[in-house]
């Protein structure tokens, strides 16, 4: 096929897909009064932010033709780092083990960033400025440890949390990445044993089997979390007033924090796959692998990055989660996973990789919200929602390679 009709018939399965959101909007208008409401709509949006910058990470590692079930178990790591270094400041056990991922992530990514291209000075012969930039690079990255560890003491800031989870969320995903490309294990293994791993870490970190750590925000005078944390939850852009109960009138907020962190992780994300070379080697890499090695294509690089971008969306996820629900849990992003694949794969991303594009993830997670919306106010149980879920995926995969469709014909035909 040509670039015109690949473009045509990449715009008509937008369509299509805008076409099925429209349809589920509806019926939820249908189904419903509560539906359409405005604090209804912020809710959905609220709920499904995290899962959407989980299915931004999971589009980027699926269209270079892997797969990462570990960014359910990396989010809920993410959780318990995150309350423990604003709430325990490197007085407890917990907070000092918390603290020590941190420093090992940020010496690690340093490492990775730096590291292909000290490598390629000490091949070229300049290997006293590989040295020296190597030197450089792990000395910054143990300054930058240092003053998180020191920062903990006080307490981290928004900011810190802001910065310091998701590169714990990095570190993982560079190891999966790592180990997919050196020992050229199938991912599906590599990311089902971090998935383990990680919820163990987790549990670890937390202590007592995994006990959950509170976060509340202090006066000043009090111990607890910055008063800035609690916004990274709150809504902003008043529309009108609403009257509760109890009669009291507040204003009617829109716009939740966290979905503007989600429409940033999208904006970054379609920048990088259409604007940046990178974003081509990812569809070079996900259509066929060795061709792409072929062409020049750093394969092996770009296979760790996009493992690693997973893990430091997840870790951002993390953060926006514990800001949302007061809380890290080492089983706070159990079946996250699950969530995120079906976003991807209703959104139109081929699981095989090298097709798709992150705006279907876009409206494969509004799809995906509206349902689970549609369902919770419809009071169906968490189970049977469960088992939705994974009807879901079976169909759209199905859709995705024509079988539905050639399904469909054939049974027109026997009619």
């Amino acid at each position: 096929m040509d670039g015109t009709g690949g473009r045509l018939g990449g715009l008509l399965r937008l369509l299509t897909l805008l076409g099925g959101l429209g349809v589920v909007f509806a019926a939820g208008v249908l189904s419903h009064p509560q539906f359409l409401t405005i604090a209804n709509q912020r809710d959905v949006l609220a709920q499904v932010s995290v899962n959407g910058i989980l299915a931004v990470g999971m589009t980027l590692v699926i269209l270079a033709g892997g797969i990462d079930l570990s960014v359910g178990s990396v989010m809920s790591l993410g959780t318990v780092v995150c309350a423990i270094l604003l709430m325990e400041r490197g007085e407890t056990d917990a907070a000092r083990r918390a603290e020590m991922i941190v420093l090992a992530g940020i010496v690690a990514l340093a490492a990775a960033l730096v590291g292909p291209w000290v490598a390629r000075q000490h091949a070229a012969g300049r290997r006293r400025r590989a040295v020296l930039v190597g030197v450089a690079a792990c000395g910054g990255a143990l300054a930058l440890g240092w003053l998180a560890s020191a920062a903990a003491g006080r307490g981290y800031s928004t900011l810190g949390v802001l910065l310091t989870v998701p590169v714990v969320g990095g570190l993982l995903g560079l190891v999966n990445g790592v180990i997919v490309v050196r020992t050229r294990l199938q991912p599906f293994i590599v990311t089902l044993a971090m998935m383990v791993s990680a919820v163990g870490l987790a549990k670890y970190i937390a202590g007592s089997g995994g006990q959950i750590h509170p976060i509340y925000v202090g006066d000043g005078r009090t111990r607890g979390a910055p008063v800035s944390f609690e916004q990274l939850g709150a809504t902003i852009l008043t529309v009108g007033q609403e009257r509760l109960p109890s009669g009291r009138v507040q204003d009617l907020k829109l716009l939740p924090v966290p979905g503007l962190f989600l429409l940033g992780a999208w904006c970054a994300a379609a920048f990088l796959l259409h604007k940046l070379p990178l974003g081509r080697y990812i569809y070079a890499v996900g259509g066929n692998a060795e061709a792409a090695r072929l062409a020049g294509v750093p394969v092996a690089s770009v296979r760790m990055f996009v493992y690693a971008a997973s893990g430091v969306l997840a870790g951002l996820a993390a953060v926006l989660y514990c800001a949302q629900y007061t809380q890290g849990k080492a089983d706070a992003g159990q079946g996250k996973e699950l969530d995120a694949i079906a976003a991807v794969v209703i959104g139109g991303t081929s699981l095989m990789g090298g097709r798709g594009n992150i705006l279907g993830t876009l409206v494969g997670v509004l799809i995906f919200g509206y349902l689970a919306n549609i369902l919770q106010l419809r009071a169906v149980s968490s189970e049977i929602q469960d088992i939705l879920k994974g009807v879901i995926i079976v169909v759209a995969a199905v859709a995705q390679g024509g079988g539905l469709l050639r399904g469909l014909r054939r049974l027109l035909q026997r009619g």
